[in-house]
């Protein structure tokens, strides 16, 4: 069996013309929503993770800026800072980069978010919200999985969905996404007995736990459709070797840059036994980015009474 390719680039893309238009009709109204992000330090991942942000949100006609902050910013400092946002009526939504530098605690901040600014869907009201089945913002990641299933034709109702990774920002929330779609949801974690075993018994299988390759062929069921969240550098040429064996493509990419991004999912292994997979990248990466868009305009809609 040859896996179908599940292009989450197409999709993205497709979610972003959407918002797009939603820009343009908010625009007749007199209002283009805004959204501000957060980074504090240097981590060069964050960096271009906020920069795609901001090249996604130029595309769609959302305003959008970053207030950098030095990695040596105190508590006192970055609360005053979110604070300051969450009285700003002209902004929409607020994106707090993670990680943050120690010993900054990402969750106490998370908190102080205003929650109808939430756009990550991190705070615990909207989380538990998303919990009780009447979300208000979804967390970008997640639901863009579930855009991806759904334009993807995945059936969900009384599929038997398997999600290996257990944190707040992927796994817990994927898991209530499926329930509320009529799946029979398991989640699996680091003291999961017999993995491979659990995981053969998954239609859908998600991987979210950041560990590279863990999940190989011997975990998918044959047949099962297999959604890969995880992005992880790689810089050894023989585990890129085993990996992707004969892909001058890879051997290219880890020569000029030192290294490769491979999902948690040993792609060439699952996709002999999975009927559907995603690519790491150009799998889940670009609606990650899409789902905060739709979050960003829906913000701006809600805080302004106008109907979602």
């Amino acid at each position: 069996m040859t896996a179908r390719i599940l292009d989450g680039a197409a999709v993205a893309a497709g979610i972003r013309a959407r918002v797009a238009g939603r820009v343009a009709e908010l625009a007749t109204q007199g209002v283009v929503p805004r959204l501000e992000v957060i980074l504090v330090g240097d981590d060069p991942a964050s960096r271009v993770y906020v920069g795609s942000k901001a090249r996604a949100c130029l595309e769609v006609g959302v305003r959008s800026s970053t207030q950098s902050l030095p990695a040596a910013t105190t508590g006192e400092e970055l609360a005053a800072r979110i604070e300051a946002l969450n009285g700003d009526p002209d902004v929409d939504g607020i994106l707090l980069q993670l990680p943050l530098p120690p010993p900054l605690d990402g969750r106490r901040f998370l908190d102080l978010i205003d929650p109808g600014k939430d756009v990550d869907g991190f705070h615990p009201r909207n989380v538990g919200l998303l919990q009780q089945g009447r979300p208000a913002f979804v967390p970008c990641t997640p639901g863009g999985v579930m855009e991806l299933l759904d334009a993807s034709g995945v059936v969900l109702q009384g599929a038997h969905a398997v999600v290996v990774g257990r944190s707040d920002i992927v796994g817990k929330p994927m898991a209530a996404l499926l329930l509320q779609r009529h799946a029979t949801v398991t989640v699996c974690h680091s003291r999961t007995r017999d993995l491979p075993g659990v995981c053969r018994l998954a239609d859908v299988l998600v991987a979210a736990v950041g560990r590279a390759a863990l999940v190989g062929g011997e975990h998918v069921n044959p047949g099962a459709v297999v959604v890969d969240v995880g992005v992880n550098r790689v810089e050894d040429a023989a585990l890129v070797e085993r990996l992707f064996p004969g892909d001058e493509g890879r051997r290219a990419q880890l020569a000029k840059r030192g290294y490769t991004l491979v999902g948690d999912v040993d792609f060439t292994a699952a996709s002999r036994v999975a009927s559907a997979i995603t690519p790491v990248p150009g799998g889940i990466g670009p609606l990650t980015i899409a789902g905060l868009l739709l979050n960003t305009v829906r913000a701006a809609r809600q805080r302004r009474g106008l109907p979602c």
